[in-house]
């Protein structure tokens, strides 16, 4: 199958930056982003900005009956995903190809409840430094979009489709045999950095030198990997080096999104980081003081909004 139609829902810093390049390699009226008549009024009034420019976007709201997309991307937040998901109901057909660029290891799932586990790729979207401030976003690095089937080892028609899609447009991108293990590792290194990051105050570069925050963030890294061994995932220290290598390659001024949340006095998603890790460390009985104290200071912080 030919990808032709793209529907984007989620127009935080990753919804920006995938909207904005699929834009301008794309026929306007193809790229479709999804949002609600209140949001579209303030996106055209103010105009969305990436890297100082502003983004020539084709609104469409949920309402609106449509041609299913080829190709639906979710770059919502993880508090927005149930209504996210009623709100593409006239963008899935029966061939769409469906890609969750979210945050944590659950959301595939609830997707999946609704439209069909079948229609979902696995996806991790990693090595971008966007920082998103209003309604503009500036970022050095666009990192990649890692994509996959869920089953290891198999590279399906819909993994070569998306494949041949982004070789097309240009949009950087890796296909991974072992989807699995790569969401629990962009798990295990959002548990570190966006935590650790937003706790310290700080942004990358606090955490890529040696100190006190980096030795918190691999800490909390390191819970995940035991636990990853009793959910049959077995992440190992040459999973941790290889996301601290990711990690090193990105703009030490930039801050992950939960940092940028408490700047702005935002509630974060630390359910789906530390809270994952403490019920995790429940069920298997198996001590996770790290993430315990990353939890309590960011539910502390937020406590005086």
């Amino acid at each position: 199958m030919e990808i032709k139609k793209v529907s984007i829902i989620g127009l935080g810093a990753l919804g920006i930056l995938f909207g904005n390049h699929f834009a301008k390699k794309m026929p306007k009226e193809n790229v479709r982003i999804i949002a609600d008549r209140e949001r579209i009024k303030k996106y055209r009034s103010e105009d969305v900005y990436c890297n100082g420019e502003p983004c020539s976007f084709n609104y469409v709201t949920p309402e609106e009956p449509c041609e299913p997309a080829d190709l639906l991307i979710f770059t919502v937040k993880y508090e927005g995903l149930h209504d996210a998901i009623q709100a593409v109901r006239h963008h899935v057909g029966k061939d769409t190809i469906i890609l969750s660029a979210l945050n944590g290891i659950t959301s595939e799932g609830f997707i999946g409840q609704v439209y069909g586990m079948d229609k979902i790729l696995y996806s991790v979207a990693q090595g971008m430094d966007a920082v998103k401030v209003g309604n503009k976003l500036t970022y050095d690095h666009m990192g990649m979009l890692c994509f996959g089937d869920q089953v290891p080892g198999i590279i399906s028609d819909k993994v070569k489709s998306v494949a041949a899609f982004f070789d097309k447009i240009d949009f950087p991108y890796e296909v991974d045999t072992n989807m699995n293990k790569r969401l629990w590792g962009k798990f295990m290194l959002n548990v570190g950095v966006n935590q650790t990051v937003a706790v310290y105050k700080s942004n990358y570069g606090e955490i890529q030198r040696d100190g006190e925050a980096r030795e918190t963030m691999i800490a909390a890294m390191r819970e995940v990997i035991t636990l990853s061994e009793y959910e049959g995932i077995n992440l190992t220290e040459a999973d941790l080096n290889y996301w601290l290598s990711v990690l090193a390659t990105l703009s030490p001024e930039g801050k992950p999104s939960m940092a940028q949340d408490l700047e702005a006095r935002r509630y974060s998603e630390v359910a789906l980081f530390a809270g994952a890790v403490l019920e995790m460390g429940e069920k298997h009985r198996l001590p996770t003081p790290v993430n315990k104290k990353l939890y309590d200071t960011i539910k502390s912080i937020e406590s005086t909004y």
